[in-house]
């Protein structure tokens, strides 16, 4: 390794001479001989090669300097002065490597650039590998969407209660963000709740989908309360059966009532009618179906359109639709279609009825 006069000299040489190569070209030898005996180095050596590289960055461009930066960012101990200076440095090309990956950045060195440089910059901090509460709080009050889903999806980010109240009311209007901060497996019960319960049917779907497993029962959990309100206002609601029933018989009497109407009516949610036009197929009491299509465990619904007749597809898209606010899971859908196969159709007209001779029926 070179002596400290060979390393000033080295130095000296590089300033005097005016050229740009030459300033490179010194840079990249410094930084090899520390980087080959970074390990074994004391701090005062250390010392010594920061004073060397802060003095060259600062006569260098940001091609070199954006080099320099992805060479140290993985040195825990890189010297401290110029990871400063790289880190603080207006273009991200030079600031990003140091940002998201230096040991040697504390946590009020990286609130100091979160509060001041822009977005580029706090992005690059939200994909460190471990933030701890003040930083994301700060990042969370400087950064904009983006910031935001990064944070999200960073498992090493610690949230404040303050941290996670922030990134939830956020989430309301943004389903990215809504899918990333519902899969977090550290959300507090009451904010998953609330998040939930006011994200949109795609992002419901999405966080049954992707949940990891610890959170995919309590998701269905939060979502079989808000199915239960619902269900409880629409029974609430007047609901006009009689036309219903006037409706499907009209379409049975001009021979119209096949399964592409029970499709339709599906998917336009008008349960009351859909209902209806299975009890007249099944010669069921509509008030067993209006039980059956209003409950959440779909088991006695396979039931009634096995009875009825029905094709998986349309019995998919019944399941699908019937309620877009608690919307079935990939694989809820899946073990439903392995039921229906399995399911005859004698056996499931024998069910209906020993339902309809009950005076009270719940069909699993």
């Amino acid at each position: 390794m070179l002596t400290q006069n060979s390393l000033i000299a080295e130095l000296e040489t590089a300033l005097q001479s005016g050229t740009l190569d030459k300033r490179i070209a010194s840079m990249r030898r410094v930084t090899d001989l520390f980087l080959n005996s970074a390990t074994h180095l004391n701090d005062e050596q250390v010392e010594l090669f920061d004073t060397i590289l802060v003095q060259l960055a600062e006569r260098m461009q940001t091609k070199a300097l954006s080099e320099l930066s992805q060479r140290l960012a993985p040195v825990r101990n890189a010297p401290i002065g110029v990871v400063q200076h790289l880190a603080r440095h207006n273009d991200i090309s030079v600031a990003e490597p140091i940002l998201s990956k230096s040991e040697r950045l504390t946590t009020a060195d990286l609130i100091e650039i979160a509060k001041k440089k822009g977005h580029a910059h706090l992005l690059a901090i939200s994909s460190r590998p471990l933030l701890v509460e003040a930083i994301t709080d700060t990042l969370l009050e400087h950064g904009n969407n983006e910031v935001f889903c990064k944070l999200a999806q960073n498992s090493g980010a610690a949230f404040s209660k303050t941290g996670f109240e922030s990134l939830t009311e956020r989430a309301k209007n943004n389903e990215m963000l809504a899918e990333r901060v519902g899969q977090r497996a550290d959300l507090p019960q009451h904010l998953l709740h609330d998040l939930v319960a006011k994200a949109t049917h795609a992002v419901r779907i999405k966080l049954l989908a992707t949940a990891p497993a610890e959170l995919h029962a309590e998701i269905k959990g939060v979502l079989a309360v808000i199915s239960d309100q619902v269900m409880h206002e629409s029974r609430a609601e007047s609901r006009d059966i009689k036309s219903a029933q006037k409706f499907v018989l009209d379409l049975r009497q001009r021979n119209q009532l096949d399964e592409s109407v029970l499709s339709d009516l599906a998917k336009k949610c008008e349960l009351e009618k859909l209902g209806a036009a299975l009890a007249l197929m099944t010669s069921m009491q509509i008030e067993l179906i209006d039980h059956v299509m209003h409950t959440a465990n779909y088991g006695g619904l396979l039931v009634v359109c096995k009875a009825a007749g029905l094709t998986w597809a349309t019995v998919d898209i019944i399941l699908t639709h019937r309620f877009p606010d608690h919307p079935i899971a990939f694989r809820d859908l899946d073990q439903a279609k392995a039921d229906y196969f399995y399911l005859a159709k004698p056996t499931a007209i024998r069910l209906l009825g020993y339902w309809k001779t009950q005076q009270e029926f719940s069909p699993a």
